[in-house]
C-alpha cells in the first residue's frame, strides 16, 4: 500500500511539473488534457492561477479557476 501512494505522489508531482510547463508555454489544450477535471489543492491552484495571469492567457486561466479544490 506504501508504494501505491508513494506511485500516485511521483505522478502528481510530474502532472504539476508538465502542468508549469503548459502554462508557460501557453499550450492550452495540454493544459486543459492534465487538469482533467480532477480536485487540486488551494494553494497549488493558487500558484498556477498566479503563473498563467503572467503569461496573461485568458483561456488557461478561466481553465484553472473552474477546477475545484481537494477538501
Amino acid at each position: 500500500m506504501g508504494s501505491n501512494n508513494t506511485d500516485q505522489h511521483k505522478h502528481s508531482i510530474a502532472t504539476f511539473a508538465a502542468l508549469k510547463t503548459a502554462i508557460a508555454n501557453g499550450e492550452e489544450q495540454l493544459v486543459k488534457e492534465l487538469l482533467a477535471d480532477q480536485p487540486m489543492q488551494d494553494l497549488e491552484k493558487s500558484y498556477l492561477i498566479d503563473l498563467a495571469e503572467v503569461t496573461n492567457n485568458p483561456t488557461i486561466i478561466k481553465l484553472l479557476k473552474d477546477i475545484p479544490v481537494k477538501k
